[in-house]
C-alpha cells in the first residue's frame, strides 16, 4: 500500500482552508494525512480547528526572533513530524530562502487573485480584492502555486477564475475567491500525493 503523503500546514488566520482540507480527509483519507498545523499566532483559528480534529497545532512565538531564526524552528518542527509538504494557508509571513530550500518544491500557497496579476509584497488579504475592484475588473480568481524567494513567484500548479458583479463589494470577491479555494486546494493536495506535478 502506498505510504500517504504527510502534510504541515503553516497558518497565521481563521484557518478557512485547512478546514477545507480536514473536510476532505472526512471523506476519504486514503492519500494524504495532515500531520501537524503549526502558527504564529497564538489560539489562530488555524490552531483551534486542528486541535478539534484531533491534529497536533503548535504555536511557535516570533516575537524577538529574527526571521531565519523563527523559520529554522518552524522546519525542525516540520522534520520531527516527517512533513512531506509544505502547505501555507492564510500564513502572513514571508518565509526566508534557508526554510524554503529545506522544502525546495514542497511548499505550496494559495493566492486570493490570478497571478501575476494582483500578487507580490503588499498584496495580500483584503487588500489584493480592494485593488480588483478598484480596477473595474470583470474577472477575479485564485491561485496555487509553489513557493520560492519570490513573493507570490513560484510555479502555477492551478489558476481558477469567478466573475465579478457590477455591484459586487470587497465581501462579494472575498467569498466567491474562498468559495474557489476550498474546492480546489483539497483537489490540488490529492494530485500532488498521486505523485502529479
Amino acid at each position: 500500500m502506498k505510504k500517504k503523503l504527510r502534510i504541515g500546514v503553516l497558518a497565521s488566520t481563521r484557518g478557512t482552508n485547512l478546514q477545507a482540507l480536514i473536510d476532505d480527509l472526512r471523506q476519504d483519507d486514503s492519500l494524504y494525512e495532515i500531520v501537524c498545523v503549526v502558527s504564529d499566532v497564538n489560539e489562530s483559528g488555524a490552531i483551534s480547528k486542528a486541535r478539534e480534529a484531533k491534529i497536533p497545532g503548535v504555536f511557535l512565538d516570533p516575537v524577538g526572533k529574527k526571521r531565519t531564526e523563527y523559520d529554522e524552528k518552524m522546519a525542525s518542527v516540520l522534520m520531527k513530524y516527517e512533513v512531506d509538504l509544505v502547505c501555507l494557508i492564510g500564513y502572513m509571513r514571508i518565509i526566508t530562502k534557508p526554510f524554503i530550500d529545506a522544502f525546495r518544491n514542497r511548499i505550496i500557497n494559495v493566492h486570493p487573485a490570478l497571478i501575476p496579476a494582483y500578487s507580490g509584497p503588499g498584496f495580500y488579504g483584503d487588500k489584493v480584492h480592494e485593488s480588483v475592484l478598484a480596477d473595474g475588473c470583470k474577472i477575479s480568481g485564485m491561485t496555487i502555486h509553489y513557493v520560492d524567494e519570490n513573493v507570490d513567484g513560484g510555479e502555477i500548479i492551478c489558476q481558477k477564475a469567478c466573475e465579478i458583479e457590477e455591484d459586487d463589494n470587497v465581501a462579494d470577491v472575498k467569498a466567491k475567491v474562498q468559495a474557489l479555494e476550498k474546492e480546489w486546494y483539497p483537489k490540488v493536495v490529492r494530485m500532488l500525493a498521486r505523485g502529479g506535478q
